[in-house]
């Protein structure tokens, strides 16, 4: 495929679609009847907080979730007004910015409950049901009894929330967590306004739990989360800027990992780790060309990569679609032996990012 435009000539870049982006949002949304509460943190997944936020506007959610007050202040900073709720558990040091940014703090222990209550705004209660990472644990009864006392003097207590550990593969885990958080809710004070558990996989195999709000991540940015298809949002391209026929037995790229079993033609991609392509797909993973998949040849570098082109016509200046084209995000996931999520969030900061809006 050939650049048509050459004010968009860029050694590599994301293409991202946020009218799939929207579209991904709304098929959530019917499932789980339910409004959003989609997660733009780290960046927006890796693809611009700012501009997915102002997208999804457009589908009514209640709010948004970071994981630091940082992000949610470029949110601020931005225009977004709609809440926006911190989901890294409530630090001491962070209660200042949360405060001068209308942050929504989410808290997991009775000592920080008690420091926010003074500040006498909404906060939203982590609940720990197995995923062993922050909240107050299911189990913990003095814990529990504590936060229970610190619930009845909390005039803003909003939401309480927990999050399933295994919902894309198990779902007796994901019911077992689900009965954990209904006995710890039916021995705290009357529910608060908004009870929510599910990310996109629970969204897509466990509707039921939806309750008030849902949480959706990866499905929104085009991730596999479940048993529907989302649509593809983002493209990563890259421009070749070298090829070369190389001999029977010639090698590729630092240490020759990879020679060529025949005479071929090897393309060099402007695209490298230094861009967030992880190194571990050297001599795995495909890359698509002129609609071909062709394998990734030697290692990976910081600034290159190298792919066998064989027989297909491919010149300087033809665009290489990376993920997000007939090899999905997903998949060159696994070829690099990760998850979509690490992939998405790990696009560096020199690649640029354009946005289709959509119709």
């Amino acid at each position: 495929m050939k650049m048509l435009d050459a004010a968009l000539r860029e050694r590599a870049w994301v293409d991202v679609d946020l009218g799939a982006l929207v579209a991904n949002a709304r098929m959530l949304a019917a499932k789980a009847q339910a409004r959003l509460l989609p997660m733009v943190k780290a960046n927006g997944y890796g693809v611009g907080a700012v501009a997915v936020a102002r997208a999804l506007e457009s589908v009514g959610p209640w709010g948004f979730g970071v994981a630091t007050p940082a992000e949610g202040a470029e949110l601020r900073a931005a225009g977004i007004t709609l809440p926006i709720v911190v989901f890294t558990p409530l630090q001491s040091g962070w209660i200042d910015s949360c405060l001068r940014h209308s942050l929504t703090p989410s808290i997991g222990d009775a000592a920080t409950l008690a420091q926010w209550i003074a500040a006498d705004r909404p906060f939203h209660l982590e609940i720990d049901t197995g995923m062993g990472r922050s909240g107050v644990r299911w189990s913990d009864e003095a814990e529990l009894r504590a936060v229970h006392e610190l619930l009845g003097r909390a005039a803003h207590w909003e939401g309480v929330f927990t999050h399933f550990h295994s919902a894309e593969s198990d779902l007796l885990a994901t019911h077992e967590q689900w009965r954990r958080f209904q006995s710890v809710l039916d021995g705290l004070p009357p529910r608060p306004r908004f009870v929510h558990a599910c990310n996109s996989a629970a969204i897509l195999r466990c509707p039921q739990f939806a309750a008030d709000l849902v949480r959706p991540g990866i499905f929104l940015y085009g991730g596999d989360a479940g048993d529907a298809s989302p649509h593809a949002v983002v493209r990563l391209h890259a421009q070749v800027v070298a090829t070369r026929r190389v001999a029977r037995g010639d090698g590729i790229s630092y240490g020759a990992t990879w020679r060529a079993s025949e005479e071929t033609t090897v393309a060099t991609l402007a695209i490298g780790y230094g861009d967030g392509l992880p190194r571990s797909l050297s001599n795995h993973g495909f890359i698509e060309l002129a609609g071909v998949r062709c394998p990734i040849t030697g290692r990976v570098t910081m600034d290159m990569t190298m792919v066998e082109t064989g027989a297909l016509p491919v010149a300087q200046g033809d665009i290489a679609t990376v993920f997000g084209g007939i090899v999905t995000v997903d998949e060159q996931a696994r070829a690099a032996s990760t998850i979509a999520y690490e992939l998405l969030t790990g696009l560096g900061r020199r690649l640029p990012r354009r946005y289709d809006r959509g119709a």
